[in-house]
């Protein structure tokens, strides 16, 4: 069932998102550079979410048997990691790298969400490309989320902008509703058909995150439950923002 949320709501959560965009715009970005482990970036962003008074979301997130709960504060993955990469000490970041980070603080109750994808030190223009696509489809899915209009014209909008280009829209993972809990109905689908869907209302507040693949749209858990990879080892960009329809416009809620 949606929930619909209240401007009082809608302030609660934009406060957490507020903490992710500091993280996105001033924390982090200094240190995505080669050498450094997931692991670190990791802590750097743990230690940011505590010192604001929020929680780790992700930390012990239990989806159920057979996964086991989620190990770490944050998401991060690279190269063909699409989503859900586990930090670890042993995964170090190489010049020519990308690395997405997705990110749930939990403040007061209310959750926000937000995922953002990074080049490590100086990478191929392909790359830079698929960052700049996937983010772009984002920015014109959120356009979409307007008081009237369907989420299939979200997807629709996301799909025709990244697919002409020669890119795939992964179909196994999508956006959400968010604020109350960290995944809420509806689903948001990175792909669709104009004027198909739940109708968009007053008060919806949605994750829209395009995860965007190189090569084939097909994807596979790993062996640890969590990290979902390209098959064909191609890479992967993947950018989110919070969004809720305040006086029938989209509110961004995870930017500062």
């Amino acid at each position: 069932m949606v929930k619909l949320k209240t401007l009082d709501d809608i302030k609660k959560i934009k406060k957490a998102n507020e903490i992710l965009a500091r993280i996105f715009s001033d924390v982090i970005p200094k240190y995505i550079k080669p050498g450094i482990s997931t692991w670190e970036i990791d802590k750097i962003c743990e230690d940011y979410m505590l010192s604001q008074g929020a929680v780790c979301a992700t930390k012990g997130y239990d989806i159920g048997w057979p996964y086991p709960p989620y190990p770490a504060a944050t998401c991060i993955s690279v190269n063909e990691e699409v989503v859900h990469g586990i930090p670890k000490k042993t995964k170090i970041l190489q010049e020519g790298d990308i690395v997405s980070l997705d990110i749930v603080a939990k403040l007061d109750g209310y959750y926000g969400d937000a995922a953002c994808t990074f080049p490590v030190g100086k990478i191929e223009q392909k790359y830079q490309d698929l960052i700049d696509t996937t983010r772009k489809a984002r920015d014109l899915g959120i356009q979409q989320a307007i008081k009237g209009n369907r989420l299939g014209d979200i997807g629709h909008a996301i799909q025709s902008f990244c697919e002409p280009k020669g890119y795939s829209i992964v179909r196994d993972f999508c956006g959400h509703g968010v604020g109350f809990e960290l995944h809420e109905d509806p689903y948001v689908m990175n792909y669709g058909r104009k004027g198909e869907g739940l109708v968009i209302e007053e008060g919806l507040v949605i994750a829209i995150e395009p995860m965007v693949n190189m090569g084939t749209h097909k994807v596979k858990i790993q062996k640890d439950g969590w990290t979902v990879k390209t098959i064909d080892k191609k890479r992967s960009a993947h950018f989110e923002h919070s969004v809720a329809i305040v006086d029938g416009k989209p509110l961004i809620l995870s930017e500062l």
